[in-house]
């Protein structure tokens, strides 16, 4: 009704008929089978790509059922051995989706050919070469499957044609649903709720942010990635507020038992700020036993509380201290910008739009003169190129996409737990959350943060060997063949965004990795200090391209993989040279501040402050202006 009333369909919201005319319940399926399994019903079981021995609802038993049933023949195909197949007679081994052909039919009701990116590594079988075995064609491989399919339903006369252009356009013509207007019905007042206990602790179970609901478990980039508003890495928590925490003289890293409807889990506290009274949260994915080396024995598995009738929160849950601890590793220490007097730290600058109206440069702040410096002042205007980054607080939203995509890039170290919690963790790239206010109800602010690139760079006046210098082009480069781990760059890094490869973190050895790492980008050894080169390889690429083209690099075609990869475009980079550049045009607005500009660093990475527009009614009193 509400899109009715908004005008939006038709506009932004159209109704096709639904891609499964006859969906089908999985949870009364699911419990069907498990009957079956222990009635002595099933002689063989055939379980493709899902781990329910793991992640079922607990109360259907299926793991019990599993292992104790007299099924004949038990089969798991899936990519990788894990809970499930443990219990299976065969496992076999799967093609992953990169590897597989194969066709989908979108929310639309398009239909797509899938088309691999890579030959398997593995030699494993696609869901439809494993089908079209247990048929009996055991000789047909997914791309004879796929096109046989296809041909069997192609009425024209020129398939090979059809099939070309399906493949080159990425889907099939005709198949899209066509849309169906709907005409809204008057909305039913519904009876009022029996109302819920206020002191009833409540159970919310979440998909972790960065393994989902387990099955990257297995994938160290993720592991390793710090969660979007904790910043906890290799471990889940049970999350509390601050004002609960206080009552129950909870502490983070502090040991609890969850109890609910006669099942207990235990696990670690972590207090964060922002998080509703009497409530809890905690995220499934983790407390895996057969889930490779990254992801076996990380974390608490949450699952056990998980029942079908609250599968995703639940009330009477009962919270007790074990009066044990448990070590968390969090990638950020401090997340408060409000300091013990009252004021503010200004790192992340934030207005409301009336104050932006009336000061419209209330980010910025005078920075020290030019000359008062130590540095020799060049003129990078005489270059081609002078690069920069503006990244705008208004759009990021804490993803992290850019934190793998450095790591993507930049061949960077996964280190592990032990070495997160010494403070060694080697991302070149952090995505800080900062809190505003009350702890309860506070704002939220999310700040990516890589190398500042500073045309004064602390970094440089100390490093005893060079290692780290000033590029014509303005940049703050390593050379690595020179750095002998010192760290006195790090030490006089006001932004804290350089890393140090304490040990031998990268492994030399397994072939996979190698066919992983970018060959554009030198694999480091330990002893050696690292940061964010704006992705220099990109840079030279590029400048190598047009020089040979007798051109300039085109705004806008050459950016960083944190840029690339960014959901939200929140992240802009450039040449500032170039008047007519985004980066400059963007470093141009009032809203353009430097992070510690009174250092006189001169940083070329800056940030466009951000703007709040609430709904008055949603603020609070002592904020409605």
């Amino acid at each position: 009704m509400m899109n009715a009333a908004l005008g939006n369909v038709g506009k932004t919201v159209f109704y096709t008929d639904p891609v499964d005319a006859n969906p089908i319940n999985q949870t009364e399926s699911l419990r069907d089978l498990v009957a079956d399994m222990r009635a002595g019903k099933v002689d063989m079981l055939i379980i493709m790509g899902g781990n329910p021995a793991y992640d079922a609802p607990a109360d259907l038993g299926f793991e019990d059922a599993l292992k104790s049933s007299n099924i004949s023949l038990r089969i798991h195909h899936g990519l990788y051995r894990n809970e499930t197949s443990e219990y299976c007679h065969w496992h076999v081994n799967e093609a992953h989706y990169l590897e597989a052909w194969g066709d989908t039919r979108a929310y639309d009701g398009s239909i797509s050919i899938v088309q691999p990116l890579i030959a398997p590594l593995y030699d494993g079988k696609t869901a439809n070469e494993f089908v079209s075995a247990l048929s009996g064609i055991s000789d047909m491989k997914g791309y004879d499957l796929v096109r046989a399919y296809w041909q069997k339903q192609h009425t024209g006369s020129d398939f090979e044609a059809f099939w070309r252009k399906s493949l080159n356009d990425g889907w099939i013509d005709g198949t899209t649903y066509a849309p169906k207007s709907f005409a809204a019905k008057n909305a039913t007042t519904p009876s009022p709720a029996t109302p819920a206990d206020p002191n009833a602790l409540e159970v919310n179970f979440r998909r972790d942010p960065s393994i989902y609901d387990g099955q990257f478990a297995n994938n160290g980039w993720l592991q390793e990635l710090p969660k979007p508003m904790s910043k906890l890495t290799w471990d889940n928590a049970v999350l509390v507020g601050p004002k609960m925490a206080s009552r129950e003289g909870l502490a983070t890293e502090d040991l609890v038992t969850i109890e609910l409807n006669g099942r207990t889990i235990t696990a670690p506290v972590w207090i964060q700020a922002g998080h509703p009274d009497h409530s809890v949260t905690v995220y499934l994915g983790y407390g895996r036993t057969r889930a490779g080396k990254a992801g076996t024995g990380a974390g608490f598995d949450a699952y056990p509380l998980r029942t079908t009738a609250a599968l995703w929160f639940a009330t009477g849950a009962k919270l007790t201290k074990t009066g044990e601890t448990y070590k968390l590793a969090s990638t950020q220490g401090y997340q408060t910008m409000d300091t013990p007097d009252g004021s503010s730290r200004p790192i992340v600058r934030e207005a409301s739009l009336a104050k932006y109206k009336d000061e419209p440069k209330f980010a910025q702040e005078e920075q020290p003169p030019r000359e008062l410096t130590l540095y020799p002042n060049v003129d990078y205007s005489k270059q081609d190129y002078a690069w920069g980054m503006a990244i705008d607080m208004n759009s990021c939203v804490g993803c992290n996409n850019c934190i793998v995509a450095c790591q993507s890039e930049n061949n960077i170290a996964v280190v592990g737990k032990e070495q997160v919690v010494r403070g060694r963790h080697m991302h070149w790239i952090r995505v800080d959350a900062y809190y505003q206010g009350d702890r309860d109800n506070p704002k939220a602010h999310f700040q990516p943060l890589p190398c500042m690139q500073c045309e004064n760079a602390p970094c440089e006046v100390v490093c005893p060997v060079g290692a780290t210098l000033h590029s014509s082009e303005g940049l703050n480069d390593m050379v690595y063949n020179r750095c002998v781990g010192t760290r006195y760059c790090s030490n006089n890094c006001p932004y804290k965004v350089r890393r140090f490869n304490f040990l031998l973190f990268q492994d030399w050895d397994t072939q996979q990795y190698k066919m992983m790492r970018n060959p554009d980008v030198t694999v480091r050894s330990r002893g050696v200090m690292e940061k964010c080169t704006y992705c220099i390889q990109r840079i030279s690429e590029h400048r190598i391209d047009a020089e040979r083209a007798d051109k300039k690099i085109e705004d806008g075609s050459l950016q960083t993989a944190c840029q690339q990869s960014c959901p939200a475009g929140a992240i802009i980079f450039g040449n500032i040279n170039d008047p007519n550049s985004r980066v400059a045009k963007l470093k141009a607005q009032d809203r353009n501040y430097a992070v510690l500009g009174d250092l006189n660093t001169r940083p070329r990475t800056t940030y466009l402050a951000e703007v709040r527009n609430p709904n008055p009614e949603l603020e609070p009193p002592s904020e409605r202006s």
